[in-house]
């Protein structure tokens, strides 16, 4: 697997797995927190879920 920031190789066993190393999985994080990752489809709840909230 490659890590998704720098591409270099990752194996599984890594401790800083997906990533390389915690530069990138720093980095990747600071991309969340800025907004360049973006999650388009709004969340779809189900049946299961919208039980859930009666009950609270």
């Amino acid at each position: 697997m490659k890590c998704p920031i720098c591409k270099k190789e990752v194996s599984p066993g890594d401790p800083e797995f997906p990533f390389c190393g915690e530069r990138c999985r720093v980095m990747d994080l600071a991309n969340w927190a800025t907004g360049q990752y973006v999650i388009h489809e709004p969340v779809q709840f189900g049946p299961a879920d919208a039980n859930d909230d009666e009950e609270s």
